[in-house]
Parts: C-alpha cells; sequence; structure tokens
C-alpha cells in the first residue's frame, strides 16, 4: 500500500487496483480508516474526532491530486506522494 503523506503522527496510503467509490486510507495510532474522496466520508474504521478534523482539512486542499493518485493506483501504477498539512 503505497504512502502518499505524512503528517502529525497521520499516514496516508491507497492500495492499488482498490475497489470503488475512490478512497483512501488512513492510519493514525492503533487506528485505521477508509475515506471517500467525494465527500470525505468514513466508509470503515474510526479515527479519533481531531485526528479526523486534520485528515478532511488536508483532503480538502488535495482533493484533485487524490483523484489523480486513485487513478493511478486504479491503474496499479505508483501514486505521487501529496504535500502533507502544514
Amino acid at each position: 500500500m503505497p504512502e502518499i503523506s505524512r503528517f502529525f503522527g497521520i499516514i496516508i496510503a491507497m492500495f492499488y487496483d482498490d475497489h470503488n467509490p475512490p478512497h483512501f486510507h488512513v492510519r493514525y495510532g492503533e487506528h485505521k480508516a477508509a475515506i471517500k474522496i467525494d465527500d470525505f466520508a468514513v466508509l470503515d474504521g474510526y479515527l479519533p474526532p481531531r485526528a479526523l478534523g486534520l485528515v478532511i482539512e488536508w483532503a480538502e486542499i488535495h482533493k484533485s491530486e487524490l483523484m489523480a493518485d486513485w487513478q493511478l493506483a486504479k491503474e496499479n501504477k505508483q501514486p505521487a506522494p501529496i504535500e502533507p498539512l502544514q
């Protein structure tokens, strides 16, 4: 699962050739979640509210890059790194 960003202990990644809808995976300590790209809804898992807020803030800034990476991952190509939240 290629890591595409990391900030404040949060790791963002995408699986190659993953199932729809377009989404990304988040790890934060012992917590894991899958987040939809179009509306940032939690598909699976749980993140503490503060971490989820940071992830959504980051995802809103980088939504077009996330969709581009989703396309690359669907084609079994390496997703591009995305700037972390600062």
